[in-house]
C-alpha cells in the first residue's frame, strides 16, 4: 500500500461511508476511485442500492461536527437547500421509557436532512476533489492479489456493456454496507473472515412523508423510544422540501402496518401520544414504505491475525447498527476521523492495522449503547452479564430523572450524540439526581397507550 499523495485507492460503495473514506484518502493517495453498481442520481432522491434512504435519518452532533470539518460550509449549504440545524434538546421532543425529556439548551447542534439529499451533497463535494473520480453502474467483482496472495494489486470490475477487467490498486476499501460480500472476497484470497458479534432486535420499520407547515408543530423533531412495556417507537424529523419524515418501528412481530389507516392507528399505540397527534394535523405526501432490518453485525477486524496488505473495511461493512438509535452515519464519520489519524502516522500495512484498532475504539460506545438497549427486551437473544443488567437498570432511572432535571437530560444527550464518554452519565451531579429518585414501580410509570385512540 502506498500513500503520501501517490498510489491508487479503490473504494467499493458510494454511500455515506464510501464517500467519507474517499474524502480522507484523497489527502494521502494521488488517485481515488469510488465505484458503485447503482446509477447515481443527480438529484437528492432514493436509489435502489440504499433502500433505507426512504426512511428518517439523523446526523448526531458529533457526526455533524466531523462532516463540517471535512467539508467546510456543509451546514450552510444544506440549510440553503432547506435542511435545518437544531439544538438536540431545545428543538427536539424526546421520550424515553415513556418519560418526556426536560427542556433546555444542550448546545449540541444536529443536522436534519434526508439521507438522499446528504448523500447527493457529499457526492458532489467528493467528486470535485483533485484525483478523485466516482464511477457508477460499475460492480466490484472481487479484489485481486499478487501471486503469493499477500497484498492487493487490483480490483476486478464489471461496467455496463463491457467485459470484466482489472484496474491496478494499492488499496481496496470495502464500504459496501449491509450487502457486504467481504467474507466471500477474503475466502477467495485464502484468508479467514473475522469473527462477528450479532444481535437480532427483530425490528421492522415503516416510513411515510408528510407536508410540513410553519407553526404546525411544537418542535422540529420527535423521538419516541421503545419501552419495556411497549416495544415500539417512532421518529418524526423535519427535512428539506417542507417535509416531515416519519418512521414508526415495532419489534418481535408487533410491526407497523403498510396501509395508511393501519400506519396511523399504530402511531396511536406508541408509548406517548405526541407523534400520533402530530400526524393527525399533517397531510400525507407518500404511501407508507416498509423495511425489515437485518441483524446488527460488528465484524471484529481489529482481532484478525491475517489480512492481505492493502485491504481495508469501512462503514456499515465494518459495523452495522440497529437504525432506531440513529447512529449509523455518525459512526461512519468517527471512522473517517480514525482513518485520517491512522494515515497521518504513515502508510502501509501498519496504517490499516492501526485504523482497525482506532475504528474499534470509535464504535465501542455506539455499539454498546445500541446492544445494551436491545438487551432490555427479553425476546432479544444475547448474553446479559451483571454489568449489562445493572447499567440498564440505571439508565431506566436516568430517563426518569431526565424528565425533571435538565442537567441529567444534557448529560444523556451528550453521550447519545457521541460528544462525551459514557462515564459522563455517572458524574457526581448526575448520579445524585438519578439515585435520589426511587425506581419507578407500575403505579409510578407514565401511562403507556396500548390501543388506538383519538388525539
Amino acid at each position: 500500500m502506498t500513500g503520501d499523495r501517490g498510489g491508487h485507492a479503490v473504494v467499493a460503495g458510494a454511500g455515506i461511508g464510501g464517500l467519507l473514506a474517499a474524502r480522507v484518502l484523497s489527502e494521502t493517495y494521488g488517485q481515488v476511485t469510488v465505484v458503485d453498481r447503482d446509477a447515481l442520481p443527480e438529484q437528492g432522491v432514493a436509489r435502489r442500492g440504499v433502500p433505507q434512504s426512504h426512511h428518517a435519518h439523523g446526523v448526531l452532533s458529533r457526526g455533524f461536527e466531523v462532516l463540517e470539518e471535512l467539508f467546510p460550509g456543509l451546514g450552510a449549504d444544506l440549510v440553503a437547500g432547506g435542511a435545518l440545524i437544531r439544538d438536540a434538546q431545545a428543538d427536539v421532543r424526546w421520550f424515553n421509557d415513556g418519560y418526556p425529556m426536560s427542556a433546555g439548551h444542550s448546545e449540541l447542534p444536529c443536522l436534519l436532512v434526508s439521507r438522499p439529499a446528504l448523500e447527493r451533497y457529499l457526492r458532489s463535494r467528493v467528486a470535485a476533489l483533485p484525483g478523485v473520480s466516482i464511477q457508477d453502474r460499475c460492480e466490484v467483482l472481487e479484489p485481486v492479489a499478487d501471486p503469493g496472495r499477500s497484498r492487493i494489486t487490483g480490483v476486478r470490475l464489471l461496467e455496463v456493456n463491457t467485459e470484466p477487467h482489472t484496474v491496478p490498486a494499492d488499496l481496496f476499501v470495502d464500504s459496501t454496507g449491509r450487502s457486504n460480500r467481504g467474507e466471500a472476497w477474503l475466502r477467495s484470497l485464502g484468508y479467514e473472515p473475522p469473527e462477528e458479534d450479532r444481535v437480532d432486535s427483530r425490528l421492522v420499520y415503516v416510513s411515510r412523508e408528510y407536508r410540513r407547515l410553519p407553526g404546525g408543530a411544537e418542535a422540529d423533531a420527535y423521538v419516541i423510544g421503545a419501552s419495556a412495556s411497549a416495544p415500539r417507537g417512532g421518529v418524526a424529523l423535519s427535512a428539506e422540501g417542507d417535509r416531515w419524515l416519519v418512521t414508526l418501528f415495532g419489534m418481535n412481530g408487533d410491526n407497523p402496518p403498510v396501509d395508511p389507516e393501519g400506519f396511523h392507528a399504530f402511531a396511536a399505540r406508541l408509548p406517548v401520544p405526541e407523534l400520533h397527534r402530530l400526524l393527525e394535523r399533517l397531510e400525507p405526501l407518500t404511501e407508507p414504505r416498509l423495511m425489515r432490518i437485518p441483524v446488527s453485525i460488528r465484524r471484529r477486524y481489529e482481532r484478525i491475525d491475517r489480512l492481505p496488505k492493502g485491504y481495508l473495511v469501512f462503514g456499515d461493512a465494518l459495523c452495522q447498527f440497529n437504525p432506531s438509535y440513529g447512529q449509523g452515519m455518525t459512526a461512519a464519520a468517527v471512522q473517517a476521523v480514525a482513518l485520517r489519524e491512522s494515515l497521518a502516522q504513515g502508510s502501509g500495512a501498519a496504517a490499516v492495522r492501526d485504523f482497525f484498532r482506532r475504528a474499534a475504539a470509535a464504535v465501542d460506545v455506539p455499539w454498546d449503547m445500541s446492544v445494551g438497549g436491545d438487551l432490555r427486551f427479553p425476546f432479544v437473544e444475547g448474553s446479559r452479564p451483571l454489568r449489562v443488567r445493572l447499567v440498564n437498570r440505571y439508565i431506566a432511572r436516568l430517563h426518569r430523572a431526565a424528565a425533571e432535571d435538565p442537567q441529567v437530560a444534557r448529560a444523556f444527550l451528550r453521550v447519545a450524540n457521541l460528544q462525551a464518554p459514557p462515564q459522563g452519565l455517572f458524574a457526581p451531579a448526575v448520579l445524585r439526581s438519578v439515585l435520589r429518585r426511587r425506581p419507578a414501580g407500575p403505579a409510578a410509570r407514565p401511562a403507556v397507550r396500548q390501543q388506538p385512540t383519538g388525539a
